[in-house]
């Protein structure tokens, strides 16, 4: 792509800033103070005259012939409120932007297809990105101009050159956005691959190898700083060692999740993960906890557990639940978004980490005669040190290192933490928390809704089986329309915005699985039913793939297709792997040969980076080897069902009835006087068996 000398990049700088809360009265109120997103209520009263995504100020900017400026972030972004400080509350600056431009605020969370947009233009601009996400825009939304983060007197300067240079060149800045729109549908071309054998497990052992030159076998995830959970990365693996047995990768995938759990990023205090650590030791986080990582954590440690037993993971997976419990948990049964990074520290300015943190004096003061040991078990020394004396808890030994070097028992030492634990939760009560975003996602909720249907499988705790169907029965009762669509945001009691496919995905995966654990078929019925308002509203014929948003809604300027895994698997791989699992209950609707179809339209891409399609290699091993329906009917179903559904067994899936139901696979299979379980691949059965035992030996 051409590039043009006009244009200015600036990267994120690595500067700190204090800010302070804001008052309660306002000079300044713009448009936004009539949105329902907490981010974009954050900057109601800049003196920015901004105003939220919608399309008759779009229409307005063309009328107007007037830029657009398009400031891209989110709740709990610590840089988005940097900026917000130094730039966007200050007179000066909102002079330059109200006078040149059309600015617009949104909220990435609630509109992820503009994002992706944009953040696809930037990383085409300057190769990298990230949030605050400011982009300068033509009137008809073709960008031409991007940066993150901007000081202030940059910011000025890149802003009057920008709106200058649209004043003098018109014609080049047309031409400039015209080659970046045409890059941007280029990007994001998908072949319909039809020609091609699916990706054999030869291939997929290939692909693994070259993925393992990236493993930090020491600790743990991948080599390099900053270091995100990647859940979806370990998912696979998991499924991979096991599936494949390959005891080096499962180490890899333990020495991970334990690292994970023993390190800063896990909130040791309160339970659950904040979103990424800043190092390569999982040591200090990017303090934000947001619910899709928590979600994706809580399936990933509960299929742990399963096939280790490890009870590190049995701690975490109940610790998140009660941290969201806690903490995310709306009455109606949904789940809030996040937590910020920043929160008032004890000059009373915002700062990043302030509600986690703790000083040795603190500590010592706190836990009197048992300090000793905590400050060894986590570390209050020069390892666990941040800055200002600050230190962020971290583990680097197991409980039985630690009561050996005192010379206590393990359960001795573990009363110990917790009670040292439960003293400094009590003391953090105190402190301000973290600012909430309480509006409910879909997309997110759908995670959370899956991770605690895991936790119930795996764990056998009802009360997480309950806590899913109350989430499952918020998700059917506000964000499901009359016309069988999803909404994507739940706010104040109000369902806003038409849903996306990461909505329609992760929703239809968690009813899926709650199918699987309870067997009522409401669940199954609701999910197919939004599985077929998918390929009605979604799918793109040409290339065998299905677009981000919906033929109903606005036209952008390209109708994404989002196929990478990212730190939340694709909407992609996981409709895709949700039309295989269909097509296993539903053989003659072909759900199967549109999963095949999409695999082979992404696989080209497997070889040189295996780890961007995590989600998707899950596939590949229910290709190429078997994979079972298990169908249980009699008096007993559940209960054999909830035995053989607490083993790791991916590369299947459950159904059962006490009685013939509507499923193929459960009829003409009754037998009044037993509970029968048949094994199955694509219909064809073995011979029945009556114990969990002889049904796990046919697996």
């Amino acid at each position: 792509m051409k590039k043009v000398l006009f244009f200015i990049i600036i990267t994120i700088a690595t500067l700190s800033c204090k800010q302070k809360p804001k008052e309660v009265t306002h000079e300044h109120t713009n448009a936004l103070i009539h949105e329902t997103s907490p981010y974009l209520l954050q900057h109601a009263h800049n003196p920015v005259n901004w105003e939220a995504w919608h399309p008759n100020v779009l229409e307005r900017a063309k009328k107007e012939d007037k830029l657009l400026l398009i400031s891209i972030g989110y709740a709990a972004c610590h840089w988005c409120h940097v900026m917000e400080k130094e730039c966007f509350e200050d007179a000066e600056v909102a002079e330059v932007m109200n006078e040149n431009f059309i600015n617009i605020k949104i909220d990435r969370e609630e509109r992820p297809d503009v994002d992706q947009i944009y953040m696809d233009a930037i990383q085409m601009i300057s190769g990298q990105g990230g949030w605050p996400l400011n982009i300068v825009a033509l009137p008809d939304g073709r960008p031409f101009w991007g940066a993150t983060y901007v000081p202030k007197d940059n910011w000025i300067k890149s802003l009057e050159q920008l709106a200058e240079l649209y004043k003098k060149d018109k014609p080049r800045v047309t031409q400039y956005a015209t080659d970046l729109a045409n890059g941007l549908q280029a990007i994001n071309l998908v072949e319909n691959d039809k020609d091609s054998d699916l990706y054999s497990l030869d291939q997929l052992n290939v692909a693994i190898q070259n993925w393992t030159q990236y493993f930090d076998t020491f600790l743990g995830g991948h080599k390099r700083a900053p270091k995100f959970m990647m859940p979806n990365n370990w998912d696979f693996l998991l499924h991979y060692a096991t599936a494949m047995d390959k005891p080096e990768i499962m180490g890899f995938v333990d020495t991970t999740l334990t690292r994970m759990a023993y390190g800063g990023v896990y909130d040791h205090v309160g339970g659950g993960f904040s979103r990424y650590a800043v190092d390569t030791k999982w040591h200090v986080p990017h303090f934000e906890k947001m619910l899709y990582d928590n979600g994706q954590l809580t399936s990933l440690y509960a299929k742990a557990y399963a096939v280790t037993k490890n009870e590190l993971y049995k701690s975490v997976v109940e610790e998140t639940i009660h941290f969201v419990q806690e903490e995310l948990l709306d009455r109606s049964g949904g789940f809030y978004s996040s937590l910020d990074a920043d929160s008032l520290d004890e000059n009373g300015e915002l700062a990043e980490g302030a509600y986690y943190v703790w000083t040795k004096e603190e500590l010592t003061r706190l836990l009197g005669d048992d300090y000793e040991v905590f400050q060894a078990y986590f570390n209050i020394n020069s390892y666990g040190h941040w800055e200002e004396g600050n230190y962020v808890p971290i583990r680097d030994k197991n409980d039985e290192e630690i009561a050996e070097k005192f010379k206590i028992t393990v359960p001795t030492l573990i009363t110990k933490i917790n009670e040292s634990l439960a003293i400094l939760k009590k003391e953090r009560s105190k402190r301000p928390k973290p600012r909430l975003d309480d509006k409910i996602l879909t997309s997110w909720n759908g995670l959370m809704l899956k991770g605690l249907v895991d936790a119930y499988r795996y764990l056998g705790n009802d009360s997480y089986l309950k806590l899913a169907q109350k989430n499952a029965g918020f998700i059917e009762r506000e964000m499901i329309k009359n016309d069988g669509s999803l909404y994507r945001n739940h706010k104040a009691g109000k369902s806003t915005i038409n849903g996306f496919l990461e909505d329609y995905a992760s929703v239809i995966d968690a009813y899926f699985s709650l199918y699987e654990v309870t067997f009522d078929e409401k669940w199954l019925d609701l999910a197919k039913n939004l599985l077929d308002y998918s390929k009605k509203h979604f799918f793109d014929e040409a290339s065998g793939m299905f677009f981000y948003t919906s033929d109903e809604d606005q036209s952008l300027i390209r109708r994404t297709i989002e196929v990478d895994d990212n730190v939340i698997s694709s909407s992609n791989s996981i409709m895709a792997i949700n039309l295989y699992k269909f097509h296993k209950l539903y053989p003659g609707e072909g759900y199967g040969a549109l999963s095949e179809q999409m695999l082979k339209n992404v696989q080209k891409d497997f070889d040189r980076r295996a780890q961007g399609f995590a989600n998707w290699l899950h596939l590949v091993l229910f290709q190429n080897q078997d994979f079972y329906e298990i169908a249980i009917l009699g008096e007993d179903y559940k209960s054999l069902g909830q035995q053989i559904g607490k083993e790791y067994v991916p590369n299947s899936i459950l159904a059962g009835s006490r009685k013939e139901g509507n499923l193929e696979l459960l009829k003409n299979r009754e037998n009044p006087n037993k509970t029968l379980v048949y094994v199955c691949i694509e219909g064809a059965c073995k011979l029945p068996v009556t114990k969990v035992e002889e049904a796990l030996k046919q697996l």
